[in-house]
Formats: C-alpha cells, sequence, structure tokens
C-alpha cells in the first residue's frame, strides 16, 4: 500500500478502535454484541500495527519493529477468550476493573477474574506499543509536534500505571483516569491521518 493510504487506513481505524471501546464501555451486556465489537476492536489493533509500521519503520525500524510486535499481541491477547466467553454465554468483567473482580470456583466469577486481567495485559502491550509509534512519529516529524509529544507523555503514563494497577498497587479508577490523555491523543491523530495523509 502506499503512504497515504496506509495514513488514511490508520486513522479510520483509529477512530473505530475509539467506538468500539466507547460502545464495550457503556452499557453493553448482550454476548453477541459483545463478541462483534471484541473481534472488531481486535482486528482494529492489528490493522494499526501493519500500518502504523509501515508509517514508521524508514524513520527507526527497531522501535517500529516493537511497536509492530506490541500491539499485534494486544490484538491477539485480547481475543484469546472470546471461546470461553462464548461457551458460557458471559458477558462477565467486561470493562469491569481489576479491583471489583475476584477468583472464586464459579465459572463466570473465574471468567470475569481471567478477563479482567486479560484485558489490562492487552492495554499494557497497547501502550508499549503506541509509545514505540509516537516516538519515532515525534523523532521522525511524522505528525504536528505537540500531538507526537501528547501521545508519547499519554502512552508512557499508560506503561507507568498498568503494571501498577496489575500489582494492585493502584486502584481500577486511577487506571482509567490515566487512559483518559490516549483519547485526546488518538481521536485528533486518526482526523489528521485521514486528512492529511
Amino acid at each position: 500500500m502506499t503512504r497515504t493510504t496506509n495514513a488514511r487506513t490508520a486513522g479510520i481505524t483509529f477512530i473505530v478502535y475509539f467506538a468500539v471501546v466507547m460502545a464495550q464501555v457503556a452499557v453493553v451486556r448482550d454476548p453477541n454484541l459483545v463478541t462483534i465489537l471484541t473481534l472488531i476492536g481486535q482486528f482494529s489493533a492489528l490493522v494499526l500495527a501493519v500500518t502504523l509500521y509501515a508509517l514508521t519503520r524508514d524513520y527507526d525500524s527497531d522501535l517500529a519493529m516493537l511497536g509492530l510486535v506490541c500491539r499485534t499481541a494486544e490484538g491477539i491477547i485480547g481475543a484469546t477468550l472470546l471461546p470461553a466467553s462464548l461457551a458460557l454465554g458471559s458477558t462477565a468483567a467486561v470493562g469491569a476493573p481489576l479491583s471489583t473482580v475476584t477468583a472464586t470456583s464459579d465459572p463466570e466469577s473465574l471468567l470475569a477474574t481471567v478477563r479482567s486481567w486479560n484485558t489490562a495485559v492487552s492495554a499494557l502491550f497497547f501502550a508499549v506499543g503506541s509509545t514505540a509509534f509516537a516516538w519515532v512519529m515525534l523523532r521522525g516529524r511524522i505528525i504536528p509536534t505537540g500531538l507526537a509529544w501528547l501521545g508519547v507523555l499519554a502512552s508512557v503514563l499508560m506503561v507507568v500505571v498498568l503494571p501498577l494497577q496489575l500489582a494492585g498497587i493502584v486502584s481500577g479508577r486511577v487506571g482509567a483516569f490515566s487512559s483518559l490523555p490516549m483519547i485526546f491523543f488518538e481521536l485528533p491523530l486518526g482526523v489528521w491521518l485521514i486528512a492529511k495523509g
């Protein structure tokens, strides 16, 4: 694909990805709809991995490869529990913070616990991949400098907070608030990539 096609595809995918995440956080509890949204979100992560790699590899191939691998891992990890969720007909723990979920012998409760951890680990791969891509975009002056700095800082914030959340040091609300700056990076970036190609 051409650079313009990659940029516009990435821009559209950022917006789709954001819409899917917002729909999952909303009051979506229908297992079929959750499954469809999860699949769209995970395929979006894979599309972003490839298109952002294509846009950044000429500026720093090693960091671009790290971003590609992390965003690919995000997509794969995020989809691993779909078969178990479908088998139980459960939407347990979709969007639930780690601090609110406990393990029990009940299959749905256990799935809720595993899904919460799965989501947090997937988000950590997202944050590391986003950090790598944002840094390369900043150094290569691929996008406006202010937007690139926002991406680096928002990504690094998530890289710091998510392990603390996984360790139980930080509560779910702090984790949720730490991801807000990412919204102010990815949505404008998506629009910019679509407009500027």
